[in-house]
């Protein structure tokens, strides 16, 4: 038996000569494209599942979906082959779409068998110490280091006065400079648990070493993990075997392909209680501390059902953008913002430039959630 993509060649050929031609050759001529289109269609298809096939198998094995040097010794054999009337570079072009199509078909068929995919599932709603988190927009806010008792018991009140929930603040911090100050580290957790539940707020607070994951569930409800720390797969697989909250910062440099694929590695561990933060990506604009992907946030709710934060503080660096900032972060889809609040934003020991003030935060959260 000819297989069936032999026979749609064999009747190609069969095709080209007719003997009606000579009654409406034009007619005829436009016939036989239309059904060579069909043909081309169908030719389409059926290489289209042999590569989810070869997909499959990449998957089980862990290949690499993408194999530059298969696909340019296939280009090189079809150049080879090809007795025209198309150029060399009409097949270069043809098959680079060809090509292009189906990685795009590999990599769209291996989302769909993500953890993290929305698929069915309907939007991710936690319950966080007694607040519930995922449906319409929170504020996470609070100081960028923990500095004292002091410095956070002043913000903790203001906050909670104004209706946030939810404080953020940097026991551990990384920073570009190890002359730079470090945070108080579980000293500075203990503060934020004290604080929080002085308050009746819940903590969200960053981990940067697997030896301190003990510490942070202890005085932690939402583990965060950095922009630096999404490429830490061993981190990431650590705080997959938590059973709390993890909220997953998308990494300066990375697509949205790698930023869900991170988040994989904590569902993969059974922790699917996640919360996605986008927070500026680097570009070279100059004007912004970072470029604030806002296309990030409906795409991202289309790909997996988890709630979506964006930081203006760290996306913009600038005080004066935080307003519109957030707003239009809210208005494309996010779950929630964080923002940075300190009593005395000159005299912080960390980014002191973003960080609001008590009449500033007040200003914000009238404008943005009042």
């Amino acid at each position: 038996m000819i297989p069936q993509s032999r026979q749609i060649l064999w009747n190609l050929g069969r095709r080209r000569y007719s003997p009606t031609m000579a009654e409406n050759p034009l007619r005829v001529l436009r016939d036989q494209i239309d059904a060579l289109n069909g043909d081309l269609l169908h030719l389409l298809n059926e290489r289209l599942q042999l590569i989810e096939q070869v997909q499959e198998l990449k998957a089980r094995t862990g290949r690499p979906m993408f194999d530059p040097a298969r696909e340019s010794r296939e280009l090189d054999g079809m150049l080879l082959a090809n007795r025209g009337p198309m150029t060399a570079d009409q097949v270069r072009a043809i098959f680079k779409e060809v090509f292009k199509l189906s990685l795009g078909h590999m990599q769209q068929e291996t989302r769909r068998v993500l953890r993290v995919h929305r698929g069915e599932q309907p939007d991710s709603i936690y319950e966080i110490a007694g607040h519930s988190f995922g449906g319409s927009a929170q504020l996470i806010a609070g100081p960028c280091s923990v500095e004292s008792a002091e410095q956070l018991d002043l913000v903790a009140g203001k906050l909670r006065s104004l209706g946030v929930r939810f404080l953020r603040g940097g026991a551990f911090k990384p920073r570009t400079s190890p002359y730079s100050f470090q945070g108080l580290g579980i000293a500075g957790l203990r503060m934020l648990r004290e604080a929080a539940d002085r308050h009746g707020m819940a903590v969200v607070s960053e981990i940067l070493d697997p030896r301190h994951i003990d510490a942070a569930l202890e005085y932690s409800d939402v583990l965060q993990v950095g922009t630096r720390n999404m490429y830490n797969y061993e981190l990431l697989k650590l705080l997959g075997r938590s059973n709390k909250p993890v909220m997953l910062k998308r990494g300066f440099m990375a697509t949205l392909e790698e930023f869900i694929l991170a988040a994989e590695y904590i569902a993969h561990e059974g922790n699917e209680q996640i919360i996605l933060c986008e927070r500026g990506i680097r570009t070279h604009e100059k004007w912004t501390r970072n470029t604030l992907d806002l296309a990030a946030i409906p795409l991202l709710r289309q790909e997996t059902p988890f709630p979506v934060v964006v930081d203006v503080a760290h996306g913009t660096g600038r005080k004066d953008l935080m307003v519109p900032m957030a707003r239009a972060a809210i208005a494309a889809g996010a779950n929630g913002v964080m923002v940075e609040v300190h009593p005395n934003p000159p005299l912080a020991l960390s980014d002191n430039e973003q960080q609001m003030d008590f009449d500033e935060i007040e200003t914000f959260v009238g404008a943005v959630l009042g």
